[in-house]
């Protein structure tokens, strides 16, 4: 099964500077695992504890996994997952 991932500037050291890459598994917890494997330390920054760290977002096809199961989300075959930090606004 493949998935493409789209990974943000911040974390693209962990993928040798690339801006996607392929990965499997049936959830998006066992997709950050395979990960992993390819790409060690990225997976410590994604999720702490088994869920998903607060200042991360992950989406699957558009869709935000905090709304649909977190990290136990389903995949399926041809999905994209885009991973993007949160960003926090100052005040004046």
């Amino acid at each position: 099964m493949a998935i493409e991932v789209r990974i943000p500037t911040i974390l693209r050291t962990y993928t040798d500077g690339q801006k996607a890459v392929q990965g499997s598994g049936n959830t998006i917890a066992e997709l950050f695992a395979d990960l992993e494997t390819r790409h060690t330390g990225i997976q410590a920054r994604l999720v702490n504890d088994g869920e998903l760290r607060r200042f991360v977002n992950v989406y699957l096809n558009d869709e935000d996994v905090r709304f649909l199961d977190g990290v136990t989300t389903k995949l399926t075959d041809g999905d994209s997952v885009t991973i993007l930090p949160a960003v926090a606004g100052g005040g004046v």
